[in-house]
């Protein structure tokens, strides 16, 4: 296999990964989502006012999984009359987060990360603020009607009484040091045959927090569906320029299948999703996390447009527990529920998630995420050298056979016609690779074992919440967006080209020309790409510009002394 055919396929093939997200979404290509479940039960999407999809969940009163049995209608009469006489705000303030929660409607205002700061470096919030000029907050309710979930239409969940009562409210504000518990419940009844209760239960040093949603319509429960959104956190436009695959979307979890909608690429026919063990709305780095009450349950990312605006939120089954915070690889798994699947390590997952454990590993001991990135490319460097080393001697010794391997050619001439000539050519060649103890695909192999791991730190550096506004010095402040002077990528693309001279060719002279080009056609998709990935590939070039190096001055040492011994006899 001619090795520089395959460096060119595998850098053609990071140029394939991250070139259509820097050019259309910036996001990491994900699979379409499609009904986890082949069964009669799973609903198809209906026509949804403005565009967004109708939920539709397994049959109510059928007994199908995720969807309680309405149970009988009572005789007893409705509940007394129990609204408050005016809004309440209640504040909850542990060491992670500070909310804001609302008695009209029981609606979430404001949940602030303590831990992580936005732009203005200021704890980052993730309520969308333009829920404040829509009028729809999260943890509205959505009702279902024949077993479906209306489209996202405004005026109408304004109307709800769900959304808009005064409930009163047991409990008052909530001061909470780690470990401890406390609850807030916000109760409505329009004494009429209406009851609706909402329950949430924080624990302080804790993202996650349980929920208990009862809704009574003369005496039947009824099953409602909970909203978040529109999106998650409040990026700017700048921010969203200079990120790099932090867009928005549901995912979700369906026994060990993961589902990914993304808001970009939205289809209704592909936004519903039935018989799941969680779904969640999540970018890049922070995630709202809907565990259903009863298993398994069902969701659906919903837009609605307005002029020329598209809104887009999560309509989940209703929940039992709910984790909004940051993806922390630790705290998704401490989660349990196969969370941590929502890091976004991609196909090569398994690769990613061991290269970030060891180099969390090294932060502790190099508190600097730049600098961590380094020592990280290096010990790469040192574990595959003896792969690399075996490579290039395998790549040198098939340039110094060209010769021998181009006569061949040119005595079977018509190989490419006459399968005989073609046998014939091949035995040759393969007793000419036997005699120069040379394996033809020895310079490629060493390469393909490497690929996993290439692409392991690509979605690692990518997705890890870590880099996000780590510097690492000078002018480069944050790890998780590009260079701003683009003096990185540049140099990356120099050390390629350097590294790519220095390597031995079995191409003839034409494509070592356009091999050439490759590093400029690098160098200008990688532009836009992270600091803290350019950092990784540049350090990585440096260094294979020493290996080189080091591995070109064995193998003249040791063809000097093979030479020597040859002219003794």
């Amino acid at each position: 296999m001619d090795t520089k055919r395959l460096i060119a396929a595998i850098v053609l093939s990071v140029v394939v990964l991250f070139g259509y997200q820097f050019l259309f979404t910036k996001k990491a290509p994900e699979t379409q989502a499609v009904n986890p479940a082949a069964s009669p039960a799973a609903a198809s999407p209906t026509a949804a006012q403005g565009g967004a999809p109708a939920v539709q969940p397994p049959a109510v009163q059928t007994g199908a999984a995720g969807v309680a049995e309405n149970p009988p209608a009572t005789d007893a009469p409705p509940a007394q009359a129990a609204a408050a006489s005016s809004e309440i705000k209640t504040r909850v303030d542990t060491s992670l987060f500070e909310a804001v929660w609302s008695n009209k409607g029981g609606v979430l205002l404001s949940w602030k990360l303590k831990k992580h700061l936005d732009e203005k470096k200021q704890p980052l919030e993730l309520v969308p603020r333009i829920t404040d000029t829509l009028g729809v907050h999260p943890f509205s309710l959505l009702e279902e009607a024949d077993g479906t979930v209306p489209a996202i239409d405004f005026a109408a969940i304004q109307a709800n009484p769900l959304n808009v009562s005064l409930y009163e409210i047991e409990g008052s504000e909530l001061v909470l040091r780690d470990g401890q518990k406390g609850s807030l419940r916000f109760r409505y009844s329009d004494g009429q045959g209406l009851e609706v209760e909402k329950a949430f239960t924080f624990t302080g040093g804790e993202y996650s927090f349980q929920v208990d949603i009862k809704v009574l319509r003369g005496g039947k429960a009824v099953e409602p569906r909970v909203l978040w959104g529109p999106g998650i956190g409040n990026p700017s436009a700048e921010e969203i320029k200079k990120s790099f695959g932090g867009g928005g979307g549901m995912t979700a979890l369906a026994g060990k299948n993961l589902y990914r909608v993304d808001e970009r690429r939205f289809k209704p026919e592909k936004s519903v999703l039935n018989y799941l063990d969680w779904a969640a709305y999540d970018d890049n780095y922070f995630c709202a996390l809907f565990v259903p009450a009863t298993q398994p349950g069902a969701a659906a990312l919903v837009r609605r447009d307005v002029e020329k605006s598209a809104y887009y939120f999560l309509a989940a089954s209703r929940p039992r527990q709910v984790f909004l915070g940051p993806k922390e690889f630790d705290r998704l798994a401490d989660f349990g529920l196969n969370a941590k699947k929502l890091m976004r390590f991609g196909t090569f997952g398994i690769f990613a998630e061991g290269l970030f454990i060891t180099i969390r590993a090294i932060h502790k001991a190099v508190p600097n995420w730049g600098w961590s990135i380094i020592i990280l490319t290096l010990l790469i460097k040192i574990i595959f050298f003896p792969l690399t080393y075996s490579s290039t001697k395998s790549m040198a010794k098939m340039a110094d056979l060209q010769p021998k391997i181009k006569a061949l050619r040119n005595k079977y001439k018509k190989s490419k016609t006459d399968i005989d000539e073609r046998r014939k050519m091949n035995e040759e060649m393969m007793a000419l690779y036997k005699q120069n103890g040379v394996n033809p695909a020895g310079g490629c192999l060493p390469i393909l074992i490497q690929i996993p791991f290439f692409f392991g730190i690509f979605k690692m550096l990518q997705s890890a919440i870590e880099f996000r506004h780590s510097p690492w010095m000078l002018w480069i402040g944050d790890l998780s967006v590009k260079d701003p002077t683009y003096v990185t990528p540049i140099l990356m693309g120099v050390t390629q080209f350097i590294s790519q001279k220095m390597t031995p060719s079995t191409a003839d002279p034409s494509q070592t020309k356009m091999m050439l080009l490759m590093p400029v056609i690098m160098t200008f998709f990688f532009l836009n790409f992270q600091s803290g990935l350019i950092l990784y590939w540049l350090t990585s070039n440096v260094l294979q510009i020493g290996q080189q190096a080091l591995m070109n001055s064995l193998m003249h040492r040791k063809k000097g002394e093979s030479n020597g011994k040859s002219r003794k006899k």
